[in-house]
């Protein structure tokens, strides 16, 4: 069974298997990951998966009606959790990427209905060799970063964007000689080269 190369620990391996690629439409997750994503910024994705269970307990279960509501004794508790990433400005944005998120839900109705209409509503299925050939971010990921940042939101750049957009199914990145690009494929009922 070949995989994607970036795998390398159990918890990479169990969160690629299981989880990247897949599309996620629940709007607490999808919450969840415009957190991780932007947490993550300049540090590894294996880093935040570590601590994920840990922010879920700290974050309310990435409730976003509960995070808009965090006030200055909440961020004193967060700066002094080792099991988070203790950054001021980090912290202070999952806040108001949080208000903000309450913001799309009240205008679009969704979450989920504002992100997916990036890609139409259905996920990109690319055909990458390589794993070399993946790009950082593409259009895509930079209109839906620039509408968020007219939005308000923060740690929001086009490389988070395409990052959670690979996360949460959006786009298909795996390449195409692991095992899980056909599998999703199959999932989102689409055949190769549509």
């Amino acid at each position: 069974m070949h995989r994607c190369v970036w795998p390398k620990t159990p918890l990479d391996i169990e969160y690629h298997d299981v989880e990247w690629g897949v599309p996620v439409h629940d709007e607490h997750k999808l919450f969840e990951f415009l957190i991780l994503e932007g947490a993550q910024a300049g540090l590894s994705w294996q880093t935040i998966l570590q601590k994920r269970l840990r922010y879920r307990e700290v974050f309310d279960g990435f409730d976003p009606v509960e995070v808009a509501r965090y006030d200055d004794a909440k961020v004193a508790t967060l700066l002094a959790d080792a099991g988070i990433v203790r950054n001021r400005l980090k912290i202070a944005a999952a806040i108001n990427n949080a208000q903000r998120f309450l913001q799309v839900q009240s205008e679009f109705g969704s979450f989920d209905d504002y992100l997916w209409r990036f890609v139409d509503g259905r996920p990109i299925i690319n055909h990458w060799r390589s794993h070399s050939e993946v790009p950082t971010k593409t259009p895509i990921s930079d209109a839906l970063s620039q509408d968020l940042g007219k939005r308000g939101f923060k740690f929001a750049g086009s490389t988070i964007c395409y990052a959670m957009m690979q996360a949460i199914g959006m786009i298909n990145d795996h390449t195409v000689d692991c095992y899980r690009h056909a599998e999703l494929v199959a999932l989102c009922g689409r055949t190769p080269g549509n």
